[in-house]
This record gives C-alpha cells, sequence and structure tokens, in this order.
C-alpha cells in the first residue's frame, strides 16, 4: 500500500471526529447553508486528508448532481462528499469543491457536532 503522508493544518481547523486527522480549514468555507442526510453540512473549497470513492449520479434537492463520496485517510470513515460535476448551470459554483457533513468531524473549537438526525429540508440533501 505505501506509506501514507497526512497533511498538517494550521489555523481553525476542521478534522475527523473519529481519528482527528485534519481536514479542512474555517477560511475554505464557501457555505454553511448545505444539508445531508443526517443534518447540517458546509461546503469547503478545498479539503486535505481525503479519499474518493466512485462517480456517482445523485439527485439532491438542487438537482442532479455526479458526485463522490470522501473518506477520511486516517481511518477511512466518510466525511462527505465532493462535487465532479453540476448539471445544472446554475449549479456549476459547486463543482470540484467538498462537501463535510457536520456530526462527522470536530470543529475549530474541538467541538463535535455529534447532534443526532436533524436533516430537514435545506440546500442539497439526498432526495431520498
Amino acid at each position: 500500500m505505501g506509506r501514507l503522508f497526512v497533511v498538517h493544518l494550521e489555523g481553525k481547523v476542521y478534522s475527523c471526529k473519529h481519528c482527528r486527522t485534519h481536514l479542512a480549514l474555517y477560511e475554505d468555507i464557501v457555505s454553511k447553508s448545505f444539508h445531508s442526510r443526517h443534518g447540517k453540512a458546509y461546503l469547503f473549497s478545498k479539503v486535505v486528508n481525503v479519499t474518493a470513492g466512485e462517480n456517482e449520479d445523485r439527485q439532491m434537492l438542487t438537482g442532479m448532481h455526479t458526485v463522490a463520496d470522501i473518506f477520511c485517510v486516517g481511518c477511512g470513515s466518510i466525511v462527505g462528499w465532493k462535487y465532479e460535476t453540476a448539471h445544472e448551470k446554475i449549479q456549476k459554483y459547486k463543482e470540484g469543491k467538498s462537501v463535510l457533513e457536520r456530526y462527522k468531524v470536530s470543529g475549530p473549537d474541538s467541538c463535535n457536532y455529534w447532534v443526532g438526525h436533524e436533516a430537514h429540508g435545506g440546500s442539497d440533501a439526498d432526495d431520498a
């Protein structure tokens, strides 16, 4: 498999709630108004220490998107998804960006966002 190199971020860091691997910086948040099946989520312009799964088309609240689930390289937990292609012109700004689900990460203040199931509408939860 080879040697695993993990990027260490400086500043206000979001990390995996399971293994504390750094994932993103507060300053890279594009939007806090996203939702997932499990609750609130943030859209980031850049994430690190993740691997992407297979691309798949998903019908979301804002339309059809080609996305790939993203996994923490430290523990393998799914932490969100990456937008590969937005099929609607108005949604193109999401391409290349990633969503981290709040309940799967710890925030810059070391706060765990695990608050249970709270998905009730929003920007981009799966429509299933």
